[in-house]
């Protein structure tokens, strides 16, 4: 069964048609109002001076894209990992010459 809907949201006083899977809904509509927000941000911040949607956008994509990346890095597991399996292969090498 396809469980895919079409739904429209507004970024950028632009609306965009969207194919999604209905469980991911919330998270798209969260999505594109976090967008929204922080273009509106960014709006008050270069208020007097007159800055194109374009470069609005480009500074949200590179604010989410940082926030993205820094994310990654907090649950980058590969460290614990590696320490799990030196104290594993250590365990073991005590266990085996007992």
């Amino acid at each position: 069964m396809d469980d895919k809907f079409l739904i429209h949201l507004e970024i950028a006083e632009k609306s965009y048609g969207l194919w999604i899977d209905r469980k991911d809904e919330q998270l798209a509509r969260d999505a594109a109002k976090q967008i929204r927000n922080k273009i509106n941000q960014y709006r008050q911040n270069f208020a007097q001076s007159d800055v194109d949607v374009k470069d609005l956008l480009a500074m949200v994509a590179f604010q989410l894209s940082m926030s993205n990346l820094q994310l990654e890095d907090k649950n980058d597991t590969s460290p614990i990992t590696d320490k799990v399996q030196e104290l594993t292969s250590e365990l073991e090498k005590y266990l085996k010459d007992k």
